[in-house]
C-alpha cells in the first residue's frame, strides 16, 4: 500500500579547512551517481509523490542530479535541516507525517538510511539483509513496501523489494 524509497547521498568531496561538513559539494563521480540512480529509477518507473530532502550541500545536489532524469523540477524536494541532524528515529518521524502519501522518497545520510532500512524490513534486533552485508553505500537506494500506509510504518513492517548499489566495486 505504500512505498518508501531511501536514498543515501551520493559521493561528496571531503571538507575544506574552514568549510562545514554542511557545506561539502558532490565529487564529479558522486554527479555521475545521482545521474544513474535517477535513470535507474526512471527505468524501473519509480516515481515518489513526495520528495524529501536533506538541506546539505551534497544532499541538494544529488536530489539535483536525479530530478532530471526523473522528469521532476529540482524544486519540488521538500528540504529539510532534520534529516542532517536527527537519527533513524527521526528519519521514520518524518515518513510518518508526510505517510499520506502513497510513495516518498527520502534523501538522507548515513548512518540513519542504513538504520532505518534494516529496522523497517528486518525489525530492530534482526541481522541485516545480504545486500546489506558491506554497509549501505553512497548512492544507495533502498525501494521498500509496506502492506499498510507509510504513516503506520512500523520496524519489520516493510518488504525490501529492490536496491542499487550505484558505487563502482
Amino acid at each position: 500500500m505504500g512505498r518508501l524509497y531511501l536514498l543515501r547521498h551520493a559521493r561528496a568531496a571531503w571538507a575544506e579547512p574552514g568549510t562545514r561538513d554542511f557545506d561539502r559539494p558532490l565529487t564529479e563521480a558522486g554527479r555521475l551517481e545521482s545521474e544513474a540512480v535517477g535513470a535507474f529509477m526512471a527505468s524501473r518507473d519509480y516515481q515518489p509523490e513526495i520528495v524529501v530532502c536533506s538541506s546539505a550541500q551534497r544532499a541538494i545536489e544529488t536530489w539535483q542530479g536525479l530530478a532530471g532524469r526523473l522528469g521532476r523540477r529540482q524544486n519540488e524536494a521538500i528540504l529539510s535541516q532534520q534529516l542532517y541532524s536527527t537519527d533513524a528515529t527521526g528519519y521514520l518521524s518524518i515518513v510518518r507525517e508526510k505517510g499520506d502519501a502513497g510513495s516518498i522518497l527520502i534523501i538522507g545520510h548515513n548512518p540513519m538510511i542504513e538504520d532505518l532500512t534494516i529496522a523497517l524490513c528486518c525489525g530492530r534486533d534482526a541481522e541485516p539483509p545480504p545486500v546489506l552485508a558491506g554497509g549501505f553505500p553512497t548512492a544507495g537506494l533502498a525501494v521498500l513496501s509496506f502492506a499498510t500506509p507509510l504513516s503506520a510504518a512500523a520496524p519489520g513492517a516493510a518488504q525490501l523489494d529492490d536496491f542499487l548499489n550505484s558505487t563502482p566495486a
